[in-house]
């Protein structure tokens, strides 16, 4: 097997996907229990606020801001002692904390935008909408893990919000993040596209799964399109991953070798799942498919894998 390295693009496509534009240096050697409260202390902090799956955005003219002076944080209810630290910029630190104001207690200037929505109307740049994602999945993670799973007592943050350690026992938990494949499944001239029940009219994607534990991408790959579609993969090959705060998951994608072309979908799991041309697909991206068929929108990896493959025969 050659060597790819050095053959690769310096840019992956993995910095091409919404939420992976992240540019905070989070400085994870250096952060001591006190490092949140340190950072609060600079001038130039400034905190990301959430609340229920919603950024608190303040519109400006066409475009919206994510960060928040302390004081103003506070206002909405957010506590210092809670706060996370997400890292440093040429500005100063960033954190996040979730606010304790309902969206709708919320004055004009300030605007409470499901997480999809904001990236899907690419209402943040990609650094904010980066850092939005390591935000939401620290606090997402805090929020359900409140107390020790060896003895019950509830934790303390420690590490500026990257551990938790449980004062009775000494047990230390850190964040998780949930490993999903997503796959696409493609032969020389065709790919495999399903649709969720709960897709929008029209909506083919990309199958996914989580990986378990134990078991590696390749296999998990395999896996989940076997039981899904019924179809039996050969070769894996990786080609992206995306951050993804849903609320803490790690979205891997990779194409599969369809070794075969026999259709036999999980009912349960799938409303729909068939096979697309080449030509097919283009259409479905250019948004004029005769029948209507659309795929992901361009910040999601899906749309990354389907259109990597469409446009490079």
């Amino acid at each position: 097997m050659p060597f790819r390295l050095f053959d690769a693009p310096e840019r992956e496509p993995s910095q091409f996907v919404g939420f992976a534009g992240n540019r905070l240096d989070r400085r994870a050697e250096k952060r001591g229990d006190d490092a949140a409260q340190l950072a609060l202390t600079e001038p130039g902090a400034r905190v990301l606020l959430v609340h229920a799956g919603r950024a608190y955005l303040r519109p400006n003219g066409e475009a919206f801001g994510s960060f928040f002076a302390l004081s103003e944080a506070e206002s909405f209810g957010a506590s210092p002692a809670d706060m996370v630290l997400l890292g440093f910029d040429e500005a100063g630190p960033v954190l996040a904390a979730a606010a304790g104001v309902e969206p709708e207690m919320l004055p004009e200037s300030v605007k409470a935008i499901d997480y999809r929505s904001v990236y899907m109307q690419g209402l943040l740049g990609l650094a904010e909408l980066g850092a939005l994602a390591q935000g939401a999945a620290l606090l997402a993670w805090h929020a359900s893990h409140q107390f020790c799973g060896r003895c019950g007592t509830r934790t303390e943050m420690r590490a500026g919000g990257y551990k938790r350690q449980c004062p009775a026992c000494g047990t230390e938990h850190f964040p998780r993040t949930d490993p999903v494949a997503i796959m696409l499944t493609v032969t020389r001239g065709k790919c495999l596209l399903g649709r969720g029940r709960h897709f929008a009219p029209g909506m083919y994607s990309a199958l996914a799964g989580f990986i378990e534990p134990g078991e590696t991408i390749e296999a998990a790959v395999r896996r989940e399109t076997l039981e899904e579609s019924g179809i039996r993969l050969g070769r894996v090959v990786y080609h992206a991953s995306q951050p993804w705060p849903f609320p803490y998951s790690l979205m891997i994608g990779c194409f599969g070798e369809a070794l075969d072309e026999d259709i036999r979908r999980d009912e349960a799991e799938l409303e729909d799942c068939r096979w697309f041309s080449r030509d097919e697909v283009l259409a479905a991206l250019a948004k004029n498919h005769p029948g209507g068929v659309f795929v992901p929108p361009p910040g999601a990896i899906a749309h990354h894998l389907i259109r990597f493959w469409a446009e490079n025969p």
